[in-house]
């Protein structure tokens, strides 16, 4: 009884110092809202190129690559980049604060060479181009002229830079400097020739030159012997920094040389995407959709049910606040993320409580309280093997991907980490607190865990045999899959602006233009998809797909309908969002998730059911593409977040089954497989209909209730709640039936 105090007091202190800390980060600190939700910072680049128009064009993409690079590396979460034309690129920032500072750090070419030096000369040359010539003159950073010879190593020779701090020495901030396989071998020559020159020689000196400028010429330190060089591959750049100034060289360096110069041609703030009915109206559906679940939950679990919707605004709570320290941006990719976490937290709960009421109603004499800590017990294993598989994918989104899908990981990560603590830390000390008072032991009822409830009361009276022919499930699965692809292949995919490109309009026009309203009136008129955003008060620009000149006419005339005279300011071809390389990115981060989720399950239960589970999330993922197929919805960034949702769904249901199957196997080795699997679905099929009511409560307000975008986004994840379900029963657990050998199937059966 002791011990159980202190445990409880040990969660309780725990309990309150996370929100506490949480608190009192929401209070001090806002979240950044992206450019849906919010608007930010608009900046167009220019390329300079004399080459062919093709190469032009390929310059620019190779150029937005190196840029999402470096706004990745200054914090800026889900930019949006995209090619205006063949030598333009806009630059979207969400969250800015110095749009000054970012056009600077985005434009300059970072040419960074290394030079020997030959010595010093009286003046600085007039052209310091540091191309192919054979030497140049420039001054080092006292001002003092160095004659430098060609370069030995260019910008692609380096591997990353990182600004450091050094404390033991006291030489402050510097950045370090690790070179490539050739770069390696270059340093190395390169120092080995300075260190044959007597100390304060200047020719012992090695200049590092970014810009056309020397930022760094040390000396080859004297420890240094002549044609020894310096080995490693590693070098210091130290100086007078301070820490932005080390951290904005080791940018320019880690971010790679642009292969062309560009110039910042524009800068302005833009407005929001989704507009401020759009998130009025998903604020309304989220407020709805929760109080509903929250009812929902009260109603099934009472006493039990009120103290988990105290978890789950804590949780909230937790979020925001974690959000908002690590700065990270919060756009629709990333309410996804929460969405799903949301679905974890709420589902934590549900398997602890339908646990305890497994527990009570096995026990002679239970009580509320034992039962309690028992299912927090029981319900551990599937719940952190749910959460950590999910931690996984999350991780290796956030560390391979960029753009909406890296956001995906951080607030989904961020996600999964407060809904644990929801669940395990908060609801397990107000759950085991309140059980413990007098008024509740007398009334168990109240808890909401002293009976199990319709669904199990229905399962148990009938005891269906679901598992009888496995076989029959797969092909009902099959079936759907064929339809799901034929979707695909008689009505194709209806790409949108994202993966395709389309079309810009700017307009200038002598009225202000509300933007939501020309959102509605463009629906209107046929153009459903068109993303407007102001950019001052009489200023608009209309991003659509590919137009031709009749409907280019009709959105002009349908804004100058709005905005009196309209003239247009621009109009251009633009590519897509979600470049080649970011959806190269997102499918090897997708790929190397799923197979690190593969290698998990398959450790900690078998290989079967690590298959099984993937082959469920395939057929999920195969038929909501289908599904929208069909339907003539968009495939955009919004579905990709909802898919990448629904994955994570499908396998949370997966391994909250395999679990309960896992179990049942060690308590007992005489039942045959399928019966053994039968009996695990119609133990853990209250948790999946108690889960799937609770989120599709949420989801459902969300398609009622918000715009069409976001409408799409709640019909993908309800249709991927429903497959996802549907898979884990009857895909999942008969897949699993059919991989495992019939010899061992039939083994308890046998008499020895």
């Amino acid at each position: 009884m002791k011990r159980r105090k202190n445990s409880l007091r040990a969660r309780a202190l725990l309990a309150l110092t996370v929100i506490a800390a949480s608190l009192a980060i929401a209070l001090t600190t806002p979240v950044r809202l992206g450019l849906d939700l919010r608007g930010g910072t608009q900046i167009t680049l220019e390329t300079r190129s004399t080459a062919t128009t093709e190469a032009d064009r390929e310059a620019t993409d190779r150029t937005m690559e190196v840029l999402r690079g470096r706004i990745d590396a200054l914090g800026v979460a889900e930019p949006t980049l995209v090619r205006s034309g063949d030598h333009r690129i806009l630059v979207e920032l969400p969250g800015v604060q110095d749009p000054k500072k970012a056009a600077d750090v985005l434009g300059r070419t970072a040419q960074l060479t290394v030079h020997p030096v030959l010595g010093t000369a009286e003046t600085p040359d007039d052209n310091t181009s540091p191309g192919p010539a054979k030497e140049q003159t420039l001054p080092d950073e006292s001002g003092q002229p160095l004659r430098l010879k060609a370069a030995a190593l260019t910008g692609q020779d380096v591997k990353g830079a990182d600004a450091r701090f050094d404390q033991q020495s006291g030489a402050g901030w510097h950045v370090t400097i690790d070179f490539t396989g050739d770069g390696r071998d270059a340093w190395a020559d390169v120092t080995a020739q300075a260190a044959c020159h007597p100390a304060g020689d200047p020719q012992r000196r090695v200049a590092i030159v970014l810009d056309n400028k020397i930022i760094s010429s040390p000396q080859v330190d004297p420890s240094v012997g002549c044609g020894t060089g310096i080995p490693g591959g590693t070098t210091q750049i130290t100086g007078s920094f301070d820490d932005a100034e080390a951290r904005e060289l080791a940018l320019l360096i880690s971010g790679g040389a642009l292969p062309v110069p560009v110039e910042t041609v524009e800068q302005r703030t833009v407005g929001a995407t989704l507009g401020e009915s759009a998130i009025e109206a998903a604020a309304w559906a989220a407020v709805i959709g929760t109080t509903l679940t929250a009812l929902f939950i009260i109603a099934v679990y009472r006493l039990m049910g009120l103290l988990a919707t105290a978890a789950l605004l804590c949780y909230g709570l937790i979020s925001y606040a974690a959000l908002a320290a690590l700065g990270a941006t919060l756009t629709l990719p990333g309410l996804a993320g929460f969405v799903l976490a949301i679905g974890m937290a709420v589902d934590a709960n549900v398997l602890v409580f339908e646990r305890a009421r497994e527990e009570y109603a096995a026990r002679s004499r239970p009580s509320p309280r034992s039962a309690l800590t028992a299912g927090f017990r029981g319900a551990l294993s599937a719940i952190a093997d749910s959460n950590i598989t999910t931690l996984v994918a999350a991780g290796l989104l956030f560390a391979l991907a960029s753009g909406p899908v890296r956001g995906f990981g951080v607030t989904l990560g961020i996600g999964v980490l407060a809904s644990m603590i929801s669940a395990l830390v908060i609801t397990r000390v107000l759950a085991e607190y309140a059980a413990g008072r007098p008024a509740v032991r007398r009334r168990p009822r109240l808890t909401g865990v002293a009976d199990t409830g319709r669904v199990r009361d229905g399962l148990l009276r009938r005891n269906p045999f679901l598992m009888r022919r496995p076989r029959r499930w797969l092909a009902v699965s099959g079936a759907l899959l064929v339809m799901a692809v034929s979707g695909v292949l008689v009505r194709g995919l209806d790409l949108g602006i994202d993966f395709t490109g389309g079309r810009l309009i700017e307009y200038s026009t002598t009225k202000a233009v509300d933007p939501d309203r020309a959102r509605e009136a463009l629906t209107d008129a046929g153009f459903p998809r068109a993303v407007v955003q102001s950019s001052g008060d009489t200023a608009l620009t209309v991003r659509t797909e590919n137009l031709t000149d009749t409907e280019a006419a009709t959105v002009t005339d349908t804004i100058g309908g709005l905005g009196g005279e309209t003239k247009k300011v621009r109009d251009e071809l633009i590519g897509p969002s979600l470049g080649d390389e970011l959806r190269r990115n997102a499918v090897i981060a997708l790929a190397l998730a799923l197979g690190a989720q593969l290698l998990y399950l398959a450790v900690r239960f078998r290989w079967r059911f690590a298959t099984a589970a993937v082959g469920a999330l395939v057929h999920d993922v195969v038929i909501l593409v289908g599904v929208f197929a069909w339907l003539g919805k968009p495939i955009d960034g919004v579905f990709l977040a909802a898919l990448l949702t629904v994955i994570g769904y499908s396998v949370n249901d997966s391994v909250v089954l395999f679990d309960r199957i896992r179990e049942l196997l060690a308590r007992d080795r005489t039942t045959p497989l399928p019966r053994l699997t039968n009996q695990a679905i119609l133990q853990t099929l209250p948790r999946t209909v108690n889960t799937g009511m609770g989120a599709a409560i949420i989801l459902t307000a969300l398609a009622v209730l918000a715009d069409d975008t976001l409408t799409d986004f709640a019909l993908a994840l309800l249709v991927g709640l429903a497959v996802g379900t549907y898979s884990s029963v009857f895909t999942a657990a008969p897949l699993t039936l059919s991989l495992n050998p019939p010899a061992r199937r039939r083994r308890p059966q046998e008499a020895r």
